[in-house]
């Protein structure tokens, strides 16, 4: 029998799920089992439990067939819990290091109590921590066990299930169970700790409490805050059940009075029209559970009296320090508000109308490209129209590609009327997303690095980052492209808004999976590269370690010399240090005097690829769109602590990488000198790369972007597994010595 049965309730959390999960697993107090109640997640988390519960037997899985809500999502777990102690976690939040070891060690000083409450922290999106501000109370009580009554204080702290653990044998015989609806913790709360004949604390954190950016249940505006009177309802019939309890009667209808104010007073609980009906309820139960002489505290008053009065003296009472904050924030929004309402049209939006852009208005590039060219056959009623940023780069589009330029009229008019979006970089701030349109964001690909909100993380990454502008224009997005399960995790936790992730795959792999030999021929023509060359592609990313962004970590002259004859050496650096000091460090020479080929500015990175026969990166994302064509990787990770302490992975791509890893040039000269850059082992670590990352690849991803979201189709399942593009060298092991 386990000292601790941690219920887990899981719902749309994928993103935050593997923290959950592994914040219990990974303390070092092991005595516990894991139950995770998947209550019909429409997401991935009921494969990610499943994951979780092959590789760990302290893991039990439960999966309903309907969503029932958190509540009774808990009771669904609690009959299968054999641990003393009950302890409910909520999905998106997680424990504390070492803190089943401090839990388990305090319940040990005193005694087995029928309740333990513990500390937590609020942990917000942008970084910050706040610890509770009543944790005074915990160490003031943290001598003896006690009841309530007589250390009433206790009930002053946050109603919640998830601060406490409670001795299941105690739960089971009261039979403490959790009703349908919103504030369900409050009918179990109250109960339990009036009931308890022992109660302890333990001064320490041992939660975090996630405060989610967005889609928090308790603050969305809904009629389900309603709920919170039937909840109270349930705590007096339990207490009018239970005559020794009478006394607790004044006390619980002052926090029911206080409970229901503190949810009128949120202005994104309520609908507006539904305020007045919430407060006239309120009122009803609160006279109608008022005990015969109980004094109504001075703040509950108002709910003797109407709505009207309420919301007069509600104004009333703002003093003068509130009224100058607020009038100073009704001017800058109103200004703002008169600005967007300048630049909205009044024409309604125009259905057959797409905007595209890429790469911050760079020209028809990538993603947005590719679904670009696969809406002009699909659905040529749409008209697409390309922002780019100046006449050169609109000189650089096929001739008669409608575009625009920012901020002038013809792009105020266009992106004022248009009802698609097509973008791989956020919109200005300025774009004001008007409803019915639909917003699709492409992303860059498959994440390795730290991104979004996850940057908050790492102050030397974000350095010219401004992440909550950043998720300000991201909550615009009605879709997210992505290629993988890893992939639509990453980006539902990097960017905490409300969109949804497609499983489209990446629409410009789309020319990979299918495998264009033309297209390469003409890239390696386009090159200059002989015919019958080994190419021999070097894609490094920038260091968020270096303020520029730069570290030389192969001498690129040595390395094109040791490949020798037959062999092209071709760079490609990272967008952002393709104008800064790297090529004027001696690239720019090399490629001029012949030692090696810079395709920096080939404006598709996807021609690159195709022309290359094995792949040289460090931590560059172009790894994902590579394994596509399942040709040959080399992972150089000579500074992998150095560039994850300081930017962040998703991954450790050392232990999970799609071919062998070098530490150090001498192995990497040492690699391809022996042929070793091409043995079964690096197919192998291939093979189990493709099948995680190349998941939704399928050659049709473009297709399946337009038909989903212009066409409103449904969306079509991938093919599964992409066929597999042969290397341009296939049968020849060109870099062997001879």
């Amino acid at each position: 029998m386990p000292r601790f049965t941690v219920v887990v309730p899981v719902h749309n959390v994928q993103g935050y799920l593997h923290a959950c999960l592994d914040s219990v697993l990974s303390q070092s107090y092991r005595d516990l089992e894991l139950i995770a109640v998947d209550d019909r997640s429409p997401d991935g988390c009921g494969a990610i439990l499943d994951d979780y519960a092959a590789r760990d037997e302290r893991v039990r899985v439960l999966h309903l067939e309907e969503n029932v809500g958190l509540g009774r999502a808990r009771n669904a777990g609690m009959p299968h819990a054999t641990g003393d102690y009950l302890l409910f976690l909520d999905s998106d939040d997680t424990l504390t290091p070492g803190a089943l070891r401090a839990l388990a060690d305090r319940l040990d000083e005193t005694g087995d109590p029928d309740v333990l409450v513990f500390d937590y922290a609020r942990t917000y999106w942008w970084g910050g921590t706040r610890r509770n501000v009543l944790a005074h109370v915990l160490s003031e009580a943290a001598g003896s066990t006690f009841t309530a009554a007589e250390r009433p204080e206790i009930l002053d702290l946050l109603m919640v299930v998830w601060n406490k653990v409670y001795r299941r044998d105690f739960v089971e015989r009261e039979g403490f169970t959790f009703p349908p609806g919103y504030y369900e913790d409050t009918p179990w709360t109250f109960p339990v700790l009036l009931s308890a004949e022992r109660i302890a604390t333990l001064d320490r954190i041992c939660l975090y409490y996630r405060q989610r950016r967005q889609g928090n249940i308790l603050s969305t505006t809904s009629r389900k805050h309603f709920d919170v009177h039937e909840q109270y309802a349930r705590v007096f019939r339990f207490v009018d059940a239970r005559p020794a309890l009478g006394h607790w009667r004044p006390f619980l209808h002052a926090k029911m009075g206080e409970h229901c104010l503190d949810i009128l007073s949120k202005p994104d609980r309520l609908p507006p029209s539904d305020r007045a009906e919430f407060f006239r309820r309120t009122a009803e139960m609160f006279h109608a559970h008022r005990p015969p002489g109980a004094r109504v505290p001075a703040e509950l008053r108002v709910l003797l009296g109407s709505y009207a009065g309420y919301v007069l003296r509600r104004r009333a009472t703002r003093t003068g320090r509130e009224l100058q904050r607020r009038a100073q924030q009704v001017r800058a929004v109103t200004a703002t508000k008169a600005v967007r309402a300048r630049s909205l049209p009044r024409r309604p939006l125009d259905p057959h109308l797409a905007v595209y852009s890429a790469f911050s208005h760079r020209g028809m590039l990538g993603d947005p490209a590719a679904v670009y060219r696969a809406a002009r056959e699909l659905a040529p009623h749409i008209r697409g129209v390309w922002v780019v940023a100046d006449e050169e780069r609109a000189a650089t589009l096929p001739p008669g590609t409608p575009y625009v330029l920012p901020d002038t009229p013809e792009y105020r008019r266009v992106t004022g009327r248009a009802t698609y979006f097509v973008n791989n970089v956020n919109w200005a701030g300025t774009l004001v997303k008007r409803q019915g349109s639909v917003h699709v964001h492409t992303h860059h690909g498959t994440p390795l690095k730290y991104a979004g909100a996850d940057l908050l993380e790492k102050p030397g990454a974000r350095l010219h980052f401004d992440v909550p502008q950043m998720l300000r224009r991201a909550d615009r997005w009605d879709y997210g492209l992505v290629a993988n399960r890893h992939s639509e995790l990453v980006w539902e936790r990097a960017f905490p808004c409300h969109f949804t992730s497609l499983r489209s795959g990446s629409p410009r792999n789309d020319v990979l999976v299918r495998g264009d030999e033309e297209r390469a021929r003409a890239t390696r023509e386009r090159l200059g590269i002989p015919e019958g060359d080994t190419v021999v592609l070097y894609a490094p990313t920038r260091r968020d370690y270096r303020r520029d962004g730069l570290v030389e970590r192969i001498d690129l002259a040595r390395f094109a010399a040791d490949l020798g004859e037959g062999r092209t050496l071709v760079v490609r650096l990272h967008p952002t240090l393709a104008d800064g000091p790297a090529r004027g460090l001696g690239l720019s020479d090399l490629h001029r005097r012949g030692v090696l080929v810079d395709a920096t500015d080939e404006p598709e990175v996807q021609d690159v690829l195709l022309a290359a026969d094995v792949l040289v990166t460090d931590y560059s994302s172009v790894m994902f769109d590579y394994a596509l064509l399942d040709r040959p990787v080399v992972v150089h990770a000579d500074d992998w602590d150095a560039f994850r302490a300081s930017r962040g992975a998703y991954l450790d791509v050392t232990a999970e990488a799609p071919g062998h890893v070098t530490r150090s040039y001498r192995e990497l000269a040492w690699l391809f000198a022996s042929g070793t850059w091409a043995d079964e082992e690096s197919a192998r670590l291939r093979a189990a790369f493709r099948e995680r990352f190349c998941e939704y690849d399928d050659g049709r991803a473009a297709e399946r972007v337009v038909r989903a979201v212009m066409l409103g189709e449904p969306l079509p399942e991938p093919a599964g597994d992409p066929g597999l593009v042969p290397a341009q060298t296939a049968g020849r092991d060109l870099l062997t010595p001879s």
